[in-house]
C-alpha cells in the first residue's frame, strides 16, 4: 500500500497505477469467489432434509441463475448474502450468474480473471452474452475470447464475442432473431435529476413511419412558437403533444389547410412504399373530417391522472425549495408549474402522517396503506431500491390470527406494524427465516437467518449490532424500542 503519493517520481507513479489496477481486479475476483462459494454451500436440494424428509422452508427451491450447466442455488440464501454484501438482490443474483458461467462454462476466461489480466466486467459481460448457448457449444466463445480478453480493447472483446455466440449455434440465434421481431415494447426510463425520461419503442415499421410524420408536422406547426429550439430539442417539444391527443388534434385541425408533404427521410425503400400512405394521412384530412371534427368536444380526450407531490410547507410561503413528484423525481417549483400547467387540476386533503391509525382486521385499507407509503418512501427490506406503491403491505411483526382457538388480539393492522415489501421480499421475510420489527415511524428492525442486523429508516440502511437487533425483536408487544 502506498501511503505518500506525492512523494513518487512519474516513473514510480506509472507504476503504482499498474499495480493498484492489478490489485482491484484480483478484489474483484475474489468478491466473485466469497459468491460462488455462498452458492456451493447451498446447493443441495432444499425440498429434501438431510435424511429424506420434507424441507424446513416451506417455498425454497433450487434456481438456476446462470446458463446450461452451471449448479443450482437455493433461492432462499440469495437475500442474505446480498444483503452482507450491501446490494441490491438482483445484482447479486446477476453477479453470481456471471460467475457460475464463468467458472462451470467459461473456464479459459476464468483463468485469465483469476491471474488479474482482464477487467471482471468484461468477463461478466460475455458469459451473460452467451448464457443462452447449451454447455455444448459455449466452449466456442470460451476459446476464442480467452486468447484475446487481456490483450484488446472492452469494444473489440465484446464485438467478438457476439459474433462467436451466432458461430457457436446458427440456427438458434435465427430463432431469436425471428422471435425479436415478434416482440414490440414501449418502455419509460427513470426521471433523471433534470426533470427528464427516456422512451423508447419498438414499433411495426408502417406505425413507426406514421408517427415520424406527425412528429414531423407537429414540429413545422410550433417551430414558430419555440425560436430557440433547434432539430433534436424541437423533435422532443413535438413529441410531448403525443400525450395530449385532445390538444394535438385540436392543433392539426387548426393547421390542416396549411399542410404540406416534405420530403421526409423515413428510412423507406422501394420495398417500403406501400407505407407511404400513413404518413400522408398523419399530415392531413379529408375536408368531411374536417368539418365533422370541429364540432366534436374533445374535453373527454384530455389525460387523466393521479400525481402525487412531496412538497415542504415552507416552500409555500416563498422559502426556495424542491418537490418530489412519484413517478418523475426531484423537481424545482418553476418545473413543477409547468408539469401542472396543463391539468385540470384537483387538490387532495393534506395528510396527517402523525396520526397512529390501527385496525384489527388483517387487511391494509387504502388509507393506511397511502400512509405507510407516504412515510417509508417504499419498500423496507434492507437496500431495497424500489419506491413503488404496486407491493405487498406486510406486518413486520407477523399478524396473530388466533390460531390457538382465542380470537385475535386487536389493533394488530395499522401505522404502527405496517411496512411495504416487494412480493419476493416478502416471500422471504415470511418463509426464509428472517424477523423483522417496527420500531416508530418509518423505521424498522431486521436480524437475518444467520444474525445479522439491520435498521432501516428515513435515511437508509444502517447495519446495527446483532445483539441489539435481537433485543427488539425479541421486546414484548406494545413496547417502543428505538435503536441507537
Amino acid at each position: 500500500m502506498i501511503d505518500c503519493l506525492d512523494e513518487l517520481d512519474a516513473a514510480a507513479l506509472l507504476a503504482a497505477a499498474a499495480d493498484v489496477v492489478h490489485e482491484r481486479r484480483l478484489a474483484e475476483v475474489r468478491d466473485l469467489e466469497v459468491l460462488a462459494q455462498w452458492a456451493a454451500i447451498h446447493s443441495d436440494d432444499p425440498t429434501q432434509g438431510p435424511d429424506g424428509s420434507a424441507a424446513k422452508l416451506l417455498g425454497d427451491v433450487l434456481v438456476q441463475v446462470g446458463g446450461d450447466g452451471t449448479p443450482g442455488v437455493q433461492d432462499f440464501c440469495l437475500g442474505e448474502i446480498a444483503l452482507a454484501r450491501g446490494t441490491g438482490v438482483t445484482a447479486t443474483s446477476n453477479a453470481l450468474a456471471d460467475v457460475l458461467d464463468l467458472q462451470h462454462r467459461l473456464p479459459l476466461m476464468w483463468g485469465v480473471c483469476l491471474r488479474g489480466e482482464c477487467e471482471a466486467w468484461v468477463a461478466r459481460r460475455v458469459a451473460k452474452l452467451s448464457r443462452s448457448l447449451p454447455a455444448d457449444k459455449v466452449g466456442v466463445v470460451d476459446s476464442a475470447i480467452s486468447r484475446m480478453i487481456a490483450t484488446e480493447s472492452a469494444g473489440r472483446v465484446l464485438q467478438v464475442a457476439e459474433a462467436k455466440v451466432i458461430e457457436a449455434d446458427p440456427e438458434a440465434h435465427e430463432d431469436r432473431c425471428e422471435a425479436e421481431r415478434r416482440r414490440r415494447f414501449a418502455s419509460l426510463g427513470r426521471a433523471d435529476e433534470f426533470g427528464l425520461r427516456m422512451l423508447i419503442a419498438r414499433l411495426d415499421a408502417g406505425d413507426a413511419v406514421a408517427v415520424e410524420a406527425t412528429l414531423c408536422r407537429v414540429a413545422e406547426i410550433i417551430e414558430p412558437l419555440h425560436p430557440e429550439a433547434q432539430g433534436d430539442e424541437l423533435r422532443a417539444l413535438a413529441f410531448a403533444w403525443l400525450a395530449r391527443p385532445a390538444e394535438l388534434l385540436t392543433l392539426l385541425l387548426e393547421h390542416a389547410e396549411s399542410a404540406v408533404n416534405p420530403e421526409l427521410d423515413l428510412g423507406l425503400d422501394a420495398a417500403e412504399e406501400s407505407e407511404q400512405p400513413a404518413a400522408a394521412r398523419a399530415l392531413a384530412f379529408p375536408a368531411d373530417l374536417l368539418a365533422a371534427l370541429r364540432d366534436v368536444d374533445l374535453s373527454p380526450l384530455a389525460t387523466r391522472a393521479v400525481l402525487h407531490v412531496h412538497l415542504h410547507e415552507a416552500a409555500l410561503h416563498g422559502t426556495p425549495g424542491v418537490a418530489r413528484v412519484e413517478g418523475f423525481g426531484p423537481t424545482t417549483l418553476a418545473r413543477l408549474s409547468d408539469l401542472l400547467g396543463r391539468t385540470d387540476l384537483r387538490i387532495q386533503p393534506v395528510k396527517d402522517l402523525s396520526d397512529r391509525v390501527r385496525y384489527t382486521a388483517y387487511e391494509h385499507p387504502e388509507s393506511l396503506r397511502d400512509q405507510v407509503h407516504l412515510v417509508t418512501g417504499g419498500d423496507y427490506w434492507p437496500y431495497a431500491a424500489s419506491t413503488s406503491r404496486k407491493v405487498d403491505l406486510d406486518h413486520p411483526t407477523s399478524f396473530n390470527h388466533g390460531d390457538d382457538g382465542r380470537d385475535p388480539p386487536p389493533d394488530q393492522t395499522g401505522s404502527h406494524n405496517s411496512g411495504p415489501l416487494g412480493r419476493r421480499h416478502h416471500r422471504w421475510k415470511t418463509h426464509a427465516g428472517y424477523r423483522s420489527r417496527q420500531c416508530g415511524e418509518g423505521r424498522y428492525v431486521w436480524l437475518t437467518p444467520h444474525g445479522l442486523g439491520f435498521l432501516v429508516d428515513h435515511a437508509g440502511t444502517h447495519r446495527i449490532h446483532p445483539e441489539r437487533a435481537r433485543m427488539i425483536l425479541d421486546a414484548p408487544a406494545g413496547v417502543d424500542i428505538y435503536p441507537v
